[in-house]
């Protein structure tokens, strides 16, 4: 799952575009519980299809079998906590899994549910981890615990071989010498590099280096790059998992940080007339493209109807509802829209926004 699939799922399907969600098990023991679960998921597809009268038998075949191949395709899988099934009319089809629990359910709208898929995008840490040394800076994409090697847009880096003429006149300058300023032009590659990097893909980068690297690349960097955390130490050739386990206290203090942040930002944005707080004022500024930062509980699920115009939200789970007028997820629609209008989106933990109502906004103006 990148940002740019993520898109794509976002944008309106015709009707109906039917969501299945449920949780799973890590465990393969506990697979046929999960069978049983996803068969009983599809049948409640099938009523809802048969009893809506805007949905044509034909399409709701197609639907349902678009359905089967994503759960074919999804097969046994066991290092995810849900599993989200995507199928419209027009034979589309789309099976994922996602690293946190989801909330059994089933949704038919005109888009996808990908409420669940966004939250775990955003709540998974995604970072860049830079790691210098003397002989190679290499760059790391993280994804919770995972790292992979970055290997585009110049890195690894190594230091520049130079000539013998070159090497003569840095090796008669006193102190650090040819090595030294052969040390400095590498860091600026690197920082010239990290930045192109996160002005295309922004995210949290922590540094990995002994200390007279780290100091080198803050004099050369600037304010122009913001560190969000350290790791200090030699990790030449270091495998990815090691590099991992050292920058999780640095990633964890930085969540911890960032949701204090948030907290911060929605008590300035209240003292300036920038706020909302509430599903029914959210959802109507969002859906005037005011929406700048929205911040939502994790586990905040709320069905409602539309009566002459307004949202109303009605208590239950979603899916129980039926008519035409019906929001299957009232905050599924409100996340969505405010993606849609470039709007950021971040996802707290349950109980977090208490004195928000469990939902808050930061608006354009």
């Amino acid at each position: 799952m990148d940002a740019v699939t993520l898109s794509e799922l976002r944008k309106p399907r015709p009707y109906p575009a039917v969501s299945v969600l449920m949780p799973t098990h890590r465990s393969g023991r506990e697979n046929r519980e999960d069978r049983i679960r996803l068969r009983n998921l599809l049948a409640e597809v099938r009523h809802r299809l048969r009893d809506d009268p805007r949905v044509a038998p034909d399409a709701a075949d197609q639907v349902l079998r678009g359905l089967e191949r994503a759960a074919e395709e999804a097969g046994p899988r066991h290092g995810s906590d849900g599993l989200a099934l995507f199928a419209a009319p027009n034979g589309e089809h789309h099976a994922f899994t996602i690293g946190q629990p989801v909330d059994e359910r089933v949704v038919v709208d005109t888009g996808f549910a990908t409420r669940d898929l966004v939250a775990d995008f955003t709540r998974t840490p995604r970072y860049w981890l830079l790691s210098l040394s003397d002989h190679r800076t290499r760059l790391w994409d993280g994804l919770g615990g995972d790292l992979t090697e970055h290997t585009r847009d110049g890195f690894p880096l190594a230091p520049a071989p130079i000539d013998e003429a070159s090497a003569g006149r840095l090796a008669r300058r006193p102190a650090q010498g040819g090595d030294g300023e052969r040390r400095r032009q590498a860091v600026r590659d690197a920082v010239a590099a990290v930045e192109r990097v996160l002005a295309r893909d922004p995210r949290p980068l922590i540094v990995a280096g002994v200390t007279r690297h780290q100091a080198l690349f803050d004099e050369v960097a600037g304010p122009h790059v913001t560190v969000a955390g350290r790791v200090e130490g030699s990790f030449d050739g270091a495998p990815p998992s090691v590099l991992a386990e050292a920058a999780r206290p640095a990633l964890a203090a930085y969540e911890d940080l960032r949701e204090v942040g948030v907290l911060s930002e929605l008590e300035a944005a209240r003292s300036i007339q920038r706020y909302a707080s509430g599903l029914c004022e959210v959802a109507r500024l969002v859906e005037e493209g005011r929406g700048e930062h929205l911040v939502v509980e994790r586990g905040y699920y709320a069905p409602a109807v539309r009566s002459e115009g307004d949202l109303v939200p009605v208590e239950g789970k979603p899916g129980v509802l039926k008519g035409a007028d019906v929001v299957d997820d009232a905050v599924d629609d409100v996340i969505e829209t405010t993606l849609e209008y470039g709007g950021e989106v971040t996802f707290v933990s349950d109980g977090f926004l208490v004195d928000h109502d469990r939902i808050a906004l930061v608006t354009r103006y």
